[in-house]
């Protein structure tokens, strides 16, 4: 019997074994969990909500920028506002998630090497909480070193690494480089055509034989991926590369079939087909920003185009009705929340995760 058909964790953020187990499981079960970057409470619930309706658990993360967003622009440090602003996020799916019972995990997004000392603040901060508590508040952090030399990209995840394994944290590591940039990490100018777009499998090998004595981790394994969404044909992407590295490391160590935690950047716009392929490589995660930054956006500007008034008079100059009812924050912010949803049932089902929650009922 797998660990997928067998697996019920309580429901709420998934840490150590839990979350190793959860990822295994997901691999075994021959299906991805979506990653969805937010900036907010809205997102936060959106996700939490679709994960409930699909009975899907998912993974739910922020980037630099977000958590910052989610910490005030106006807040007076801009350095503590991405460390706070990640702590509250965590603080508040850990109390949430639970009751909306879907597993969840807890996860940074791309963090390069000006970014560290975000990442070990953040650290420090899961230090703490597990000391209190017996559990780190994140499941896993991303360190981005793939604009680095592949030495010092191995060296540095291993040492996060070992602080993060202490306290039941995964690291998340990327090699080759995700095309185009995402809240100051990368460049417009890889979106398309960079050869380090494709990770080699031998580099994969070496984070491997490097990484896997130290803790759990998982690779964000280039094949072409590329931030946002671009015309059809401009992104090339080559699932191949990680048959490849899977088969590389499967045959070199004498393990099970897809050793290696893969993750899929720049999912927003992927071909089903890719996606398909690359599910059967032991990718467990998917990423989605740009398609859910759209779909919530899409449907507040719709609802503005059909209510313009709203958004210009409290009272309607002709007719002096109000329009309180339309300009409250809470209707068009649950309409873009609803456009999230929508977009995440799709999301649910591109990646059959959905009817696959391992959280106890």
């Amino acid at each position: 019997m797998t660990v997928a058909s067998q697996l019920k964790l309580k429901p709420g953020v998934v840490t150590g074994q839990d979350y190793k187990a959860l990822v295994q499981a997901v691999k075994e079960g021959g299906y991805i969990l979506p990653a969805v970057n937010i900036v907010g409470t809205n997102g936060v619930n959106a996700v939490l909500e679709a994960a409930k309706k699909n009975n899907s658990d998912v993974i739910i993360q922020l980037s630099n920028g977000g958590a910052q967003f989610y910490a005030g622009k106006g807040f007076p440090d801009a350095f503590q506002a991405k460390v706070l602003g990640a702590i509250s996020a965590a603080l508040h799916v850990h109390l949430m998630a639970q009751h909306y019972g879907v597993c969840v995990v807890m996860h940074t997004d791309h963090a390069d090497k000006k970014l560290i000392p975000w990442v070990e603040a953040m650290i420090e901060h899961g230090e703490n909480h597990y000391q209190q508590t017996g559990f780190p508040l994140f499941s896993s952090h991303m360190l981005d070193l793939s604009a680095e030399p592949l030495d010092f990209n191995i060296s540095e995840s291993a040492r996060l690494l070992k602080r993060a394994a202490a306290i039941d944290m995964s690291i998340e590591i990327e090699l080759g480089i995700t095309g185009g940039e995402e809240d100051g990490v990368g460049s417009d100018d890889d979106a398309l055509d960079n050869p380090n777009l494709y990770t080699q499998p031998e580099d994969v090998l070496k984070a491997y034989d490097a990484l896997t004595p130290l803790g759990h981790f998982s690779v964000a394994a280039s094949f072409g991926n590329v931030h946002g969404v671009y015309a059809p044909g401009n992104v090339k992407l080559r699932p191949e590369i990680l048959k490849n590295s899977q088969a590389l490391v499967q045959q070199t160590h004498g393990t099970d079939p897809n050793p290696l935690n893969l993750v899929f950047h720049g999912g927003s716009g992927s071909e089903q087909a890719k996606i398909d392929e690359a599910m059967q490589y032991g990718v467990f995660k998917m990423n989605i920003d740009t398609d859910l930054q759209f779909a919530f956006a899409n449907k507040i500007g719709d609802f503005v185009k059909e209510n313009p008034k709203a958004f210009q008079h409290q009272i309607d100059p002709d007719t002096q009705a109000p329009y309180k009812k339309l300009y409250d924050p809470r209707k068009w912010l649950r309409i873009g929340e609803e456009g999230m949803i929508a977009r995440l049932d799709q999301a649910f089902k591109d990646l059959k995760s959905a009817g696959k929650s391992v959280a106890a009922q």
